[in-house]
């Protein structure tokens, strides 16, 4: 399994020179499977999802995005993928189900006039929208397995994906401190590669508290706690510079014990399998 970091970026994105080598768009995660030459499946579609089109060489993209939660941040660039919206494309987009809406219907509430110009029937190609509940789901081959948890505004899923030869857990929008239920533990547990929110410092946790998200520590100890392979640190601030980040990467080693912890920068491939146990990337 190959990992393809999109957008690392939280809450909106961060333009600008201070912004250059971590990158500055927001959640987007490509995924291809062992033996295969281009993603198949993507985890969130913000803005990072538009660097997907030049990631497979002019063709339309075939294949399946399954979305964490609905916030912004997450879902900005559905409309903007040019792979996607294509007569020959095929997309299979997947939304956390909740209040008994279709799939379609749960995009349509952000993604139709006035908040945008188009429908979801405005898209190109062979668009599915399906309303995912928690549990396990094949899909393009792997084995995705959903699992609520928290964080503010709608219903949020952490995700982990199997292959044969490896597992990533993804986490991008979490509040450990509110709460870690006995499935999500059995869900993380012995996970290859954890990618998780570590939008904030502890010294921000009043921030990280009201807003639903975790602190690089909190990252750290979940890590610890479920057996990761290997921590990457993701959701990164707005606000958090190339500088910032740097720091973060000096220090959030010296935490973790011996774990490997890397800081998720965009453009940065990651192969799950050698990553265990090792810094790779």
């Amino acid at each position: 399994m190959r990992v393809q970091l999109l957008g690392v970026r939280g809450s909106t994105p961060a333009p600008g020179p201070d912004f250059v080598r971590y990158g500055g768009h927001t959640s987007c995660v490509a995924v291809t499977a062992a033996g295969a030459d281009r993603p198949s499946l993507v985890l969130d579609a913000g803005t990072g999802l538009r660097s997907l089109t030049g990631l497979l060489d002019g063709q339309a993209y075939d294949g399946s995005i399954v979305l964490s939660h609905l916030h912004w941040d997450h879902m900005q660039g559905v409309p903007f993928f040019a792979a996607g919206d294509r007569e020959a494309s095929r997309v299979d987009l997947y939304l956390p189900a909740q209040d008994g809406k279709s799939g379609r219907d749960l995009l349509a509430q952000s993604f139709s006039p006035p908040s945008f110009p188009i429908t979801p029937e405005g898209l190109r190609g062979r668009w599915g929208f399906h309303a995912l509940t928690d549990g396990e789901h094949p899909i393009e081959g792997f084995t995705v397995t959903a699992v609520d948890i928290e964080h503010k505004g709608g219903r949020t899923f952490g995700l982990r994906v199997d292959d044969e030869l490896g597992s990533l857990a993804y986490l991008p929008d979490h509040a450990p401190a509110a709460g870690i239920s006995h499935e999500l533990m059995q869900m993380l547990e012995g996970v290859d590669v954890l990618l998780h929110d570590a939008q904030f410092l502890e010294g921000e946790r009043p921030v990280a508290v009201d807003y639903g998200h975790a602190t690089v520590e909190d990252s750290v100890k979940l890590a610890h706690e479920c057996g990761a392979g290997t921590l990457v640190l993701f959701h990164h601030s707005p606000a958090r510079t190339d500088a910032a980040l740097d720091e973060i990467g000096r220090w959030a080693p010296g935490l973790a014990g011996g774990l490997p912890v890397v800081v998720a920068r965009e453009g940065m491939t990651l192969d799950v399998r050698r990553l265990q146990g090792s810094t790779g990337g």
